[in-house]
């Protein structure tokens, strides 16, 4: 096992890695911008340091800072979190240069699963099923119309390089195809540098699922059930529930299967989440495979009875998989609420300031997974995440009670603070969403009920 994991990362996902490390007797190294000063990141690690200024570029996602830090502490592994450098194969090279382990997949199978379009031509050769769409990216809006013409109409085009809900456009007609692909393509380049796209068939009343996996350098592979988080705004999630609900569990079964049979097909290794959407009549498809710890792994991690960091920091020292796959049995239901620093009213849009309450709820199989606290100001240069609150229950009802109690308890608030409580409790609260068979149209579908626009 590692001697001392630097964590290459902010926040909640920091604390919650660090903490794991000391479980293990891992020595921990904090690193932090000079927004993060005041950061519960610096007390909770053994050992911090200043990588820079706010910006993310050159701090977080600054990958020399980080080896330089991790160089001067004597660390001998990284562990990114998610977000950031967490999927950056170039990243993880270089780790692998300067002698350190990087907690994650190997850089060519992030470098082929990043690339969307490559992603889906593996999974095909794996057998996995996949929505009607490009073969390849899409290099004018000529083959774009060619291909939305073939499959029909809504369509969504996503950037080959996408990922965290951003690079996506739904086209529902042909005469809104060229300005999607327009602006598609330019946010693509901007935001993730390659102006790569292709182009899919879109489902309007489609769930996302997503099941948990984890393989070991040794060919192991189990996963460890699954999640919907089809409560989205911006195609970035706000609810979380394990399992997912109201699906047959012979189609669960076979989900599962694909997920790990898809991974091992191209080497994966360590912690991940095979992503898929489901259709109407339970069919899946796949959509990605993410090579990092999710945001939502507090709910598996409840259901489960599996500390899903520690696995993951085993299977990077090289240990085979401590779990069979019998050994990973669902007990009862657990919900995550993700409570972000936003304005519902006002789009979602950032609603930072200074903390003057933080009393987050507490109580029996309540987990609230945060780095806030009274007096801390929430950073303009970052995620808006402020906290998690996942609760477990026997059952569904019992569990979305208890979110509701655990949220009505949650006192947060400061100057110019507003955050998605009052608008998950409306989620919560849905008829539809109660009976476990929303979609992924379900926020849109708030919105438009309560005469508001969505931005």
């Amino acid at each position: 096992m590692f001697q001392k994991v630097l964590i290459a990362n902010r926040g909640e996902i920091a604390l919650r890695v660090a903490r794991a490390c000391r479980e293990l007797g891992i020595r921990t190294v904090g690193v932090y911008s000079t927004a993060d000063e005041d950061s519960l990141v610096r007390r909770y690690t053994d050992e911090a340091v200043c990588i820079g200024p706010p910006p993310p570029r050159r701090s977080y996602a600054n990958a020399a800072a980080i080896i330089e830090a991790a160089r001067m502490t004597e660390a001998d592994a990284v562990h990114p979190g998610y977000g950031f450098l967490s999927e950056d194969p170039d990243f993880a090279e270089i780790c692998a240069d300067a002698g350190l382990v990087f907690i994650g997949s190997p850089p060519e199978v992030m470098a082929s699963l990043g690339d969307k379009s490559v992603a889906r031509a593996l999974m095909r050769q794996a057998g996995l099923p996949l929505l009607t769409g490009s073969a390849d990216v899409a290099r004018s809006i000529a083959d774009a119309r060619d291909i939305a013409d073939a499959i029909g109409y809504p369509v969504i085009i996503k950037a080959v390089a996408g990922g965290g809900g951003r690079g996506m456009t739904v086209v529902r007609s042909a005469a809104q195809l060229a300005a999607a692909f327009t602006d598609t393509r330019a946010a693509a380049r901007a935001v993730f540098g390659d102006d790569r796209i292709y182009v899919e068939r879109f489902l309007e009343r489609a769930r996302h699922v997503e099941v948990q996996i984890l393989c070991d350098a040794h060919g192991g592979g189990i996963h460890l059930g699954t999640r919907d988080c089809s409560v989205q705004r911006r195609h970035q999630k706000l609810v979380e529930e394990a399992p997912a609900p109201e699906l047959d569990p012979d189609r669960v079964a076979e989900m599962c299967r694909d997920a790990v049979r898809g991974a091992l097909s191209v080497g994966f290794t360590g912690l991940g989440t095979v992503e898929f959407l489901v259709d109407e009549d339970q069919n899946h498809y796949f959509i990605e495979i993410n090579s990092r710890i999710q945001v939502e792994h507090p709910v598996t991690e409840m259901v489960t009875g599996c500390d899903l960091v520690h696995e993951q920091l085993h299977v990077a020292a090289g240990t085979a998989l401590r779990l069979r796959q019998e050994d990973v049995v669902i007990r009862g239901v657990a919900v995550e609420c993700r409570v972000n620093t936003e304005d519902p009213d006002r789009g979602f849009a950032p609603a930072a300031g200074r903390l003057d309450q933080f009393t987050p709820p507490s109580g029996p199989f309540v987990r609230v997974d945060t780095h806030g606290f009274p007096g801390y100001r929430v950073s303009p240069y970052y995620d808006s995440l402020l906290a998690k609150v996942s609760v477990w229950a026997p059952s569904r009802a019992e569990a979305l009670s208890r979110a509701e109690r655990a949220l009505g308890e949650f006192d947060v608030g400061g100057p110019g603070v507003r955050t998605t409580i009052p608008f998950i409790k409306r989620v919560l609260a849905d008829t539809e969403f109660r009976k476990g068979q929303y979609s992924t149209s379900l926020v849109d579908r708030l919105f438009t009920d309560s005469g508001k626009v969505r931005r």
